[in-house]
């Protein structure tokens, strides 16, 4: 039997908006309903068709030429007893074109050089504010693994360890420093814990500390630098560390 609850529940499951631990909840709903199961695959097969037949809505010149117009560079202005300013349509527009081009991975406008730490800790709460916190939700190893080839340049190990207490939710991709980076995603009960891979060249290990609530363990493997980032206590935290990097990955 299914609920209405079940399929409100299985439309925000398809939009990609429940987190990672509804998500994973819903995928054991959908395992054990069948009705709910063929209900998905019927939501599925009829916007697939709809993409396939129904032509996109292209933007108009008018609205393009607007936006350009926004997003041309405009020459900061005294604002009274507010100071320099900038202009507000061209900062929006800024901010649309970065949404759009991101395409729900999650970015982040920062300086090349930003500290690394910060950065991470501030891709894990955005993350965790997002409606799609995952862009592919699966605890199969075996699907999110190959999910990311074609994607990036090097996919990161993927390591199943349920049985250590930490169930893989599934996978994203960040952007880190100007650099798109791979982050598995992992549950600890009700915590989440975001691990990105990031070229080892580039980014330097740094002082393990926790920022604003969170803490963040790292290490390096071959040409790749791990950073695990989750609010569990720091204990907790290096164990799944330890557990990783003892773990047998997905080849």
């Amino acid at each position: 039997m299914t609920t209405e609850n079940d399929r409100l529940l299985l439309n925000a499951y398809i939009d990609g908006e429940l987190d990672p631990m509804h998500a994973l909840e819903f995928e054991r709903r959908l395992a054990e309903t069948p009705a709910l199961a063929a209900e998905q695959a019927r939501i599925e097969a009829l916007r697939a068709a709809m993409r396939e037949r129904l032509p996109r809505e292209a933007a108009s010149p008018a609205l393009r030429r607007r936006v350009a117009g926004l997003a041309r560079p405009v020459a900061a202005h005294w604002s009274g007893g507010r100071g320099w300013g900038a202009n507000w349509g061209a900062m929006a527009a800024s901010i649309a074109v970065a949404f759009m081009v991101g395409s729900g991975a999650t970015f982040l406008a920062i300086r090349p050089d930003g500290g690394a730490t910060e950065l991470l800790v501030a891709s894990h709460m955005r993350s965790l504010m997002a409606s799609q916190p995952i862009d592919v939700a699966s605890s199969d190893r075996h699907t999110v693994k190959p999910w990311f080839n074609g994607k990036l340049p090097q996919s990161p190990r993927v390591v199943d360890l349920a049985a250590q207490g930490f169930p893989l939710a599934g996978g994203r991709i960040d952007v880190i420093g100007l650099t798109p980076a791979p982050t598995l995603v992992y549950r600890a009960r009700q915590h989440v814990i975001s691990l990105t891979a990031l070229p080892a060249s580039r980014f330097a290990a740094a002082p393990v500390r926790a920022v604003d609530g969170y803490n963040v363990v790292e290490w390096t493997d071959g040409p790749l630098t791990y950073w695990a980032v989750s609010d569990v206590a720091a204990a907790e935290l290096e164990s799944f560390a330890k557990a990783f990097r003892a773990g047998e990955a997905v080849p």
